[in-house]
């Protein structure tokens, strides 16, 4: 049964509006559709009720509901009932309490708690969902901790800035680095660094539990958290303060207000010392929070961290792997060994884009694991112990535009290190004291794109320099004006940037910083960096500076622990000067293999780095040229679906002839039916004749008045035309959609009569033979197109200048051609045999047709052969041959 939540939200909203309690409990049973025998029964009495008490509600499994007067105290109440095992006896989901002002639930199943003003009530139907059977999702965190400690801060965020003035600046700087000191405390308290407990019970114990004080006591905390174990502050301060350790590394240092709290505060933060922060994953939960603190984000919380796997996929090739050769090579040195520890202790690990730092804390964890490893291989070889660190934070940089992700990133540094330290005692008796802390990371807060990176990370020739991150993606509409202003300066002396995303800038400066160094770069991107026009405006003068893909992981699903696993389709793209082996991976049956490959293109393919420029002619001479499709630019006033053709054919019979069939490429694939007034010989005389359409016409005479640009007036001067007309007037035309589904093997493409008329969804090729059409379907062709195209979202957006014009054709003999056309008429005839299904239907790989396929194949093996006599194994192959041709068709070109 659908639930209908705008009728809980309705009900909700009159109970709490015309509040009478002795009847409240009933109303919230009925707005979450108990049955009204159940409330009948209830209401009267009956044993259904578990609960004794008068003017208590408990059902099993669902609720246990109290009401109290206003000057009871109904956080005790809560707590009281949580601990009666009656509720776990009768598997109670929710226990309610309320002085019918404030309102508060337990959730036994999450251990959530909801605290709000009874009148917030019906904005809160959420928490109650399960209910009616709506269960709550629970994110599939690497650590569910991570997920259950964000949203706890999220509560306490809330809360602040309800209460308190965040307008300025300086007001949310302040409040960034009061929630990481915070932070800060609970882990510490949980992690050895402070005694187990010490700031969850100094709260409980020493602060008033409306929270009044709770600011001061905050404040002198951190005074003593900053102060020497000496200092004279700690004189002066009660001694459950100053039994606080001195704690420094800048985390304390500056005087920042502390807002206020309340009672609700003070309630929520007690709940986030009862967790075990022990569990916390810094590497994750810092992108969690900060996903939290943006109220617009929340939604998609635990989309807004990278996981560990795919960090894994840019750092492991990029230095781990290397290093772990090197440690197996040197396994039986001492000298080796000890010369790897130098190595490590040197190393620098960049993240121009840092976010809360995750790339860079999952860098260092696995540098100290690697590093212990090589001590405990060297303590084998040697009596002499080995168990000192030569891994630093200072080792680590990031630029992070956002301040509250800079505090985040350097606290999760900390943290990280200190988790590695309580290792690393495990493993060799002893570490570096936890307290005071060291200089973190050198996180810097800034843009960028505007910062010098050689002043963030300081590059000598021979240092070891790696940049790594997941930089922002942004495609050309969305951008802000400063963001324009970025890609402008940061390409500097380009004649056009034309759909370069916004990631680019990062590869260009990152290409620069390294060039003439041992620095190596690998970052996340967009595929369409390694697709259709961009390739050639990207890549060329990146291989200028004498660089060259080293590793590469092509197009696949950024996937991660979000509640809708959002799909974004990226590339792991490796840069080097550095002379080395080339790394290709492949996505087989759900597993990346990799191969060592001569050279990686900037497609990504085993290859060289010929770029497909885009070209406004075909490649091959006397090749039809092909055509973008008929804009209407009308408004809609020009196009009519059956409802209106008929309408206007009732009322004006004289619009008849000049009323023809129209394909877009939805009508084209799914067959749907469209129309248009098609009145290119049309005279005033005829326009006149038919006043509906005349007031078509003038509707868009206004609109291209209204748009202003040159062609838009040119043709408000023609405003019966579509704008752009590029309809052939006899013989027939091939139809290629311009948008088409990743999914397909081959894009479904069409003959049609120069009667129909083609949209400009669509590209045409007029007067197109059989011989055109087989060669367009077939799958090399397609394996082009997908090599070459621009993509929207992951389908493919086929495009006359970049995939059809530098299409290498094969040169054939009429024989051959004549084949080709047997086999292009063959499939034609064998889509006839399933009428009533629509092109999408028959080229759905899941669904598509067995002799469809066999018709293909065979035109496919006949195209092969154009080529070459030896078969292709795969399209690897196939575009390996295509590119080749296309250099040597191409070698000429300025």
């Amino acid at each position: 049964m659908a639930v209908n939540q705008a009728n809980i939200f309705e009900q909700l909203e009159h109970l709490t509006k015309e509040l009478d309690p002795d009847e409240f409990i009933y109303g919230f049973m009925a707005a979450f559709n108990f049955p009204k025998a159940t409330i009948t029964q209830v209401r009267q009495g009956s044993s259904r009720n578990i609960a004794k008490e008068t003017g208590h509600v408990g059902l099993k499994n669902k609720l246990y509901f109290q009401g109290a007067t206003v000057n009871y105290d109904i956080d005790a109440l809560l707590d009281e009932h949580i601990a009666n095992p009656v509720m776990t006896k009768n598997k109670i989901r929710f226990i309610i309490v309320t002085d019918f002002v404030r309102f508060l639930a337990w959730d036994t199943l999450s251990k959530e708690r909801l605290d709000i003003e009874l009148d917030e009530l019906y904005s809160n139907y959420g928490f109650f969902l399960p209910l009616v059977g709506l269960e709550k999702a629970i994110i599939n965190s690497e650590n569910p901790a991570d997920v259950k400690a964000a949203e706890k801060m999220g509560k306490l965020f809330d809360l602040i800035r309800i209460s308190n003035d965040l307008s300025k600046p300086e007001d949310i700087h302040a409040l960034n680095v009061f929630l990481t000191r915070l932070l800060f405390c609970l882990f510490a308290e949980d992690t050895g660094i402070f005694t187990s407990g010490q700031f969850t019970s100094a709260i409980k114990s020493y602060t008033e539990e409306s929270g009044k004080d709770l600011d001061v006591f905050l404040e002198q905390l951190f005074t003593v958290l900053n102060s020497a174990p000496n200092s004279s502050k700690r004189r002066h301060l009660p001694t459950h303060i100053a039994a606080f350790p001195y704690v420094n590394g800048g985390l304390f240092a500056s005087d920042e207000p502390i807002p206020e709290l309340g009672k609700k505060g003070r309630k929520i933060l007690l709940e986030c010392g009862s967790m075990n922060w022990s569990e916390i994953n810094p590497d994750i939960f810092g992108s969690m929070f900060q996903a939290v603190i943006d109220v617009e984000q929340r939604s998609r919380l635990g989309q807004h961290y990278t996981s560990y796997s795919n960090i894994m996929k840019v750092i492991k090739p990029l230095f781990l792997e290397p290093l772990e050769a090197e440690l197996n090579k040197q396994g039986r040195s001492i000298k080796g060994l000890k010369a790897l520890l130098v190595r490590i202790g040197k190393i620098k690990v960049f993240d121009p884009a840092c976010g809360s730092g995750n790339f860079l804390i999952v860098s260092y964890k696995e540098l100290r694991k690697l590093e212990m490893r090589a001590i405990e291989t060297l303590n084998q070889l040697e009596s002499e112990s080995f168990s000192l660190s030569g891994l630093h934070l200072s080792q680590f940089y990031g630029i992070e535009i956002d301040d509250f992700a800079c505090e985040i990133a350097r606290l999760s540094l900390w943290l990280a290190e200190h988790q590695l330290n309580t290792q690393w005692e495990a493993a060799f008796g002893s570490a570096p004291a936890a307290l005071p802390l060291r200089d973190s990371g050198n996180i810097y807060s800034g843009n960028s794109l505007q910062l010098d990176w050689e002043q963030v990370c300081p590059k000598g020739s021979e240092d070891e320099i790696y940049i790594i991150g997941n930089p922002p993606f942004l495609g050309t509409l969305g951008r802000s004006d400063e963001q324009r202003n970025d890609m402008k300066n940061t390409f500097s002396g380009f004649k056009a940037l034309g759909y370069l995303d916004y990631v680019a800038c990062w590869f260009w400066k990152g290409a620069q910083y390294i060039q003439n160094s041992r620095a190596e770069l690998a970052l996340v991107a967009t595929n369409s960096l390694c697709q259709g026009e961009q390739v050639a405006t990207l890549w060329p003068p990146i291989f200028k500076l004498g660089l060259n893909i080293h590793f590469a992981y092509p197009t696949f699903t950024w996937s991660n622990n979000a509640r809708d696993k959002a799909a974004v389709h990226v590339i792991i793209v490796g840069v080097s000067s550095q002379a080395k082996t080339r790394k290709l991976f492949h996505l087989v049956d759900n597993e990346w293999h990799s191969e060592f490959v001569s050279n990686i293109s900037p497609y990504l393919l085993e290859g060289s780095n010929t770029v497909i420029t885009p070209r406004t002619k075909p490649l091959i001479k006397n090749v039809i040229p092909l055509l973008f499709g008929n804009k209407p630019t009308d408004g809609g006033n020009l196009l009519l679906d059956r409802i209106e053709r008929d309408e206007l054919l009732l009322k004006e019979p004289k619009s008849e002839c000049w009323i023809k069939k129209i394909l877009g490429a939805n009508e084209f694939l799914n067959s749907n039916e469209r129309w248009c007034l098609w009145l290119v010989n049309a005279t005033d005389a005829d326009l006149q004749k038919m006043p509906l359409v005349k007031k078509r016409i003038d509707a868009i005479r206004e609109l291209r008045l209204k748009a202003g640009h040159p062609a838009a007036l040119k043709m408000a001067k023609k405003p019966h035309l579509f704008m752009q007309i590029s309809q052939p007037t006899s013989g027939n035309y091939i139809l290629i959609p311009r948008v088409s589904s990743e999914r397909r093997t081959y894009i479904p493409i069409g003959f049609f009569s120069s009667e129909i008329i083609s949209s400009d969804r669509n590209f045409i090729l007029p007067n197109g033979t059989l011989y055109e059409f087989g060669i367009l379907t077939s799958l090399l062709h397609n394996d082009w197109m997908r090599l070459v195209a621009m993509r929207l979202k992951s389908d493919y957006s086929y495009g006359n200048k970049v995939v059809y014009n530098t299409f290498p054709w094969p040169d054939v003999t009429e024989n051959q051609r004549k084949q080709i056309e047997r086999f292009a008429e063959d499939i034609i005839l064998t889509r006839e045999e399933f009428p009533g299904h629509t092109l999408a239907e028959l080229y759905d790989p899941n669904k598509m047709p067995e002799r469809l396929l066999t018709a293909h194949q065979a035109l496919d093996k006949a195209v092969d052969k154009l080529y070459r006599d030896r078969p292709f194994k795969d399209a690897t192959e196939r575009l390996s041959c295509l590119l080749a041709r296309y250099e040597e068709l191409t070698k000429n070109d300025k």
